[in-house]
């Protein structure tokens, strides 16, 4: 690859912040859509701003879909040009399908029929044995502790993710990348969080860091990293200031995909497949599981955040988000793959639309920076 074509996409390397404090970036999950939402916010950024990368931050922290997005952009890669692969189906430079994401776990299915096929003859020799004492919840219980770890595999979009680095000359290790990099996932089994990128979890190849944090518990089956499962890093402290804080940071930009609808601000109606409604009920169960995780997502970051602000007073934390009143995010599927255009957009429009306004924390912050931003 010539050095021009490597321009293409890459930030200038060396690049140092021309004055102003060293700010860090909290990318949270939000699955796939939430990633777009991400990617669309920081190409506005780039766009807006004479001279910024997105890679220009001082330190990067990401957990679930936005550790990807971290990822790259710790690398050296621009979000302009992830987001231009995005937008375009056609594109290569990122190539994304869905056949990445939704893998067929053939051992953890075998351990599913062989456990059903155990739990059965306990089943059938108890009703054999005391048929008129037989308790038919309890043998149904047995067949609990037979359903799948996770209804997919997340081991393809890691071998995705691990090929996307090496052809975009991203290195495989944390301290082979420009910036300091921090993933966050959860052991499951210790219930505690794990931060890859920091001692004792340096050595961990990226690719991995980045499916443990991904790995959505029912959907996606935990990661195994050495003797240890792991599972989605958004499950607890959902931006994970402080880590930023740890690598360096004393100013915290947050993109938060997930926000809960508010469906009454403005009159505003829920979109559904048949037609628009009043209530988030209408669009049925998947979406009401999808507005209480949202609801429990942002309660645990603005107390997170409160918390964290109380305790050092001298930091600052932004939080860049959608609108509560707007519906695009929350009418898709997290995993929906068709909306990458709608989301897209979006999310840049409405971000450079923000930083339009002279008052705009986050505009005087990188214009601290010594970025000049557009009238």
């Amino acid at each position: 690859m010539s050095e021009l074509d490597r321009a293409s996409y890459r930030a200038p390397p060396g690049r140092k912040a021309q004055g102003g404090p060293r700010i860090g970036l909290c990318l949270c999950g939000g699955g796939v859509t939430g990633a777009m939402y991400e990617v669309g916010c920081l190409a506005a950024l780039e766009d807006f701003f004479e001279g910024f990368y997105a890679s220009d931050f001082d330190a990067f922290v990401g957990t679930g879909a936005g550790s990807s997005v971290a990822v790259a952009l710790a690398g050296g890669i621009r979000a302009g040009r992830l987001y231009r692969a995005l937008l375009d189906p056609a594109d290569d430079f990122f190539s994304l399908r869905r056949q990445h994401m939704f893998g067929f776990d053939a051992g953890e299915w075998r351990r599913v029929v062989s456990t059903v096929l155990s739990a059965g003859r306990r089943s059938l020799f108890s009703m054999i044995a005391s048929p008129l004492d037989t308790d038919v919840w309890h043998e149904l219980e047995r067949f609990v502790d037979s359903l799948p770890a996770g209804l997919f595999s997340v081991d393809p979009y890691e071998r995705f993710f691990a090929e996307f680095m090496q052809r975009r000359n991203i290195g495989s290790t944390f301290a082979a990348l420009p910036k300091p990099l921090a993933l966050v996932a959860h052991d499951l089994d210790a219930g505690e969080r794990t931060v890859f990128g920091k001692a004792p979890f340096v050595s961990v190849p990226i690719w991995k860091a980045v499916a443990a944090s991904s790995a959505i518990p029912v959907l996606f089956a935990p990661v195994r990293i050495g003797e240890r499962d792991y599972i989605d890093g958004g499950l607890g402290d959902v931006a994970h200031v402080d880590v930023a804080a740890q690598l360096g940071a004393a100013v915290v930009l947050i993109i938060n995909p997930m926000v809960p609808i508010r469906s009454e601000v403005d009159e505003r109606d829920i979109p559904t497949g048949h037609g628009r409604q009043k209530r988030v009920r209408d669009k049925g169960l998947l979406w009401v599981y999808n507005q209480a995780f949202r609801i429990r997502s942002d309660s645990r970051l603005r107390a997170g955040l409160e918390r964290y602000r109380a305790e050092n007073p001298d930091n600052t934390v932004l939080l860049l988000e959608p609108d509560p009143s707007d519906a695009t995010l929350f009418m898709h599927s997290p995993m929906n793959f068709d909306a990458r255009r709608a989301i897209l957009t979006h999310a840049y429009t409405t971000t450079y639309q923000g930083l339009r306004v002279p008052s705009s924390e986050l505009r005087q912050l990188l214009e601290q920076r010594g970025f000049q931003g557009k009238p």
